[in-house]
């Protein structure tokens, strides 16, 4: 009788435990990396070069798919965007520029915003969850008042048995934002813009 009551409350703590975990919050902390080529355009010239959150809000979505849940998943802006900065400075680097922070009348510049990071829960099989990731980045490059402007969207869609720790989150995301900057520094008339 003892045995049994004993093995009911571990089984009790064990469930609790269980569902604490999958409503915890989680922050995340990424460093999204290109790996791509970048076609090479300049030749040594100055670019400025500024990442931008366009975001609402830190929060990209729950664990539970619910607006209302407490299980939020969170990517701070003062954590990502100089990291973003760093990238985007390598890639107009290896474009051939010389990239800078400070703005100057004249120079060519390149704005890269982070429009939007989502992470929701999609259509579920009974056993199998399913997330949905989705980032969009804008690049706007100014040269000689002509400007270009690029929408590039990444998505990602990951099935799961157990909903994602806060590792496999950070891996996701992080892989979503390198496939994003991987396609908006393809781009060959940012280059080309920013060479004129």
């Amino acid at each position: 009788m003892l045995r049994r009551r004993l093995l009911r409350l571990a089984l009790t703590l064990i469930a609790a435990g269980w569902l604490a975990g999958c409503a915890a919050p989680q922050t995340l902390q990424l460093d999204p990396k290109r790996s791509t080529q970048v076609p090479v355009a300049g030749s040594g010239q100055s670019v400025t070069v500024i990442a931008a959150d366009g975001r609402d809000s830190d929060v990209i979505g729950t664990r539970t798919g619910s607006a209302m849940s407490t299980a939020t998943i969170t990517v701070y802006a003062h954590d990502l965007m100089p990291k973003l900065q760093q990238e985007a400075e390598r890639a107009v680097r290896d474009m051939g520029f010389t990239p800078t922070t400070q703005r100057a009348e004249g120079r060519p510049s390149l704005v890269l915003t982070l429009d939007h990071l989502g992470y929701e829960r999609g259509k579920s099989q009974p056993v199998i969850g399913e997330a949905r990731l989705e980032a969009v980045y804008v690049a706007e490059a100014i040269n000689g008042g002509t400007t270009y402007t690029g929408t590039y969207t990444s998505r990602r869609t990951q099935g799961y048995a157990v909903k994602p720790s806060q590792k496999a989150n950070t891996r996701m995301v992080n892989d979503l934002l390198a496939d994003g900057l991987d396609r908006a520094f393809r781009d060959p008339e940012l280059g080309r813009l920013l060479a004129r």
